[in-house]
């Protein structure tokens, strides 16, 4: 068995583990308050994929040479793994399993596309072209893809927000809760809405969690946007060096610029305007559809200078 083979089954290896992490993070949560067991398992299956994701990339990086960031499937494993480790960090301080029921099934999607639908030839690991020899190629991209998981997982629960509020202008300046694990809110929630579903004390629960996560939303969306700046500001400096502009309005750069406004409008709203709640998830949500627009979309509109990260 060589190494393609390896790493091809270890790529599915990945998915039956996500997989199986998933059914475990979905049936906890439908129980919510019985069978933590369940929610380990499903922390012990996502460390497990995550170390597998680990050593498919660093195998890649020792035979290949050089950074595993070279085409879409090497990017799509990378992205994977970044949302894994961000999202465990994040339950590692939430002690939440709702972000686990989101992330995973997030993740497996995108390992489902990059080993189900891209081709044999697209998954090997083929020689850098001229424009990606260069010592940028770990900086950018590495930045980008951490910046897209980052806010990937923010605007994520920007769209939980509007689920859970139902799309209604909710006052969160009532409760003043938002240093409390949101563990213990949702359990608050969810055995309110159990024990007594009409009363005040479960809308009471409802808004605790709401208000943290629109707090946690903006904790994780403000660390994403740092990492977006440096990925653009160093991706202009590499294209300067490669083809001699910093800015050439290629589709990837024109979409790249896109999602910074937009995340920036959403941090400016907050930071100056004193916004919170609908009008942030708002922008938060639409943030999400723009990150895969310029990170996967734009690969199905056209070619550009970023012709290496097109679909053929």
């Amino acid at each position: 068995m060589d190494w393609n083979e390896i790493q091809n089954f270890s790529s599915n290896i990945v998915f039956g583990v996500l997989l199986f992490a998933m059914i475990s993070y979905w049936v906890n949560l439908s129980i919510f308050s019985e069978l933590n067991l369940l929610s380990k398992i499903g922390r012990i299956s996502t460390i497990t994929a995550n170390v597998i994701l680990f050593f498919i990339l660093c195998s890649r990086w020792i035979i290949a040479g050089y950074f595993p960031l070279s085409n879409l499937y090497e990017s799509l494993l990378f992205l994977t793994w970044m949302l894994l480790t961000i999202y465990l960090y994040i339950e590692t301080k939430t002690k939440s399993k709702l972000i686990g029921a989101l992330l995973v099934p997030l993740a497996l999607l995108i390992n489902g596309f990059a080993n189900l639908t891209l081709s044999p030839e697209m998954q090997k690991a083929s020689p850098l072209v001229p424009a990606l020899q260069s010592n940028w190629l770990m900086m950018h991209v590495s930045m980008m893809l951490l910046s897209y998981a980052t806010l990937i997982i923010g605007s994520l629960l920007c769209i939980l927000f509007l689920v859970i509020a139902r799309y209604k202008d909710i006052d969160l300046k009532i409760i003043d809760d938002s240093s409390l694990p949101l563990y213990n809110i949702m359990l608050d929630y969810y055995e309110a809405k159990l024990l007594s579903p009409s009363t005040e004390i479960s809308e009471l629960g409802k808004l605790k969690l709401l208000q943290s996560l629109d707090n946690w939303s903006y904790r994780i969306i403000g660390l994403g946007f740092p990492f977006l700046t440096i990925g653009i500001i160093s991706g202009a400096v590499w294209a300067n060096e490669a083809w001699g502009s910093y800015w050439s309005w290629d589709p990837k750069e024109t979409w790249a610029l896109i999602t910074w406004l937009v995340f920036a409008t959403y941090l400016h709203a907050r930071i100056t305007k004193g916004w919170e709640g609908k009008k942030t998830a708002v922008l938060g949500g639409i943030g999400f559809f723009v990150i895969w627009v310029c990170y996967l979309g734009v690969n199905f509109l056209g070619k550009g200078l970023h012709s290496y990260g097109w679909i053929s």
